[in-house]
């Protein structure tokens, strides 16, 4: 796992950015949410974008120089 964000428009954001470097990333639901909306469909909540071990160092690196905090 990358990195964890608070929605999914956070995440798709940066999986774009990783994209256009040329690393595969996909992102989920976290399981920091477990249990919220039982039954019922919930679109928000926070997410975690995922990248192949292996290119784990280059993709927070991507991420340190285009989205400094």
């Amino acid at each position: 796992m990358l990195e964890v964000v608070g929605s999914e428009p956070e995440a798709e954001l940066i999986c774009s950015l990783l994209r256009s470097e040329g690393i595969p990333c996909i992102q989920q639901k976290t399981n920091y949410a477990a249990g919220v909306g039982d039954g019922m469909s919930v679109i928000g909540g926070p997410r975690e974008v995922v990248v192949h071990a292996e290119r784990l160092a280059e993709a927070r690196e991507i991420l340190e120089r285009q989205l400094p905090i």
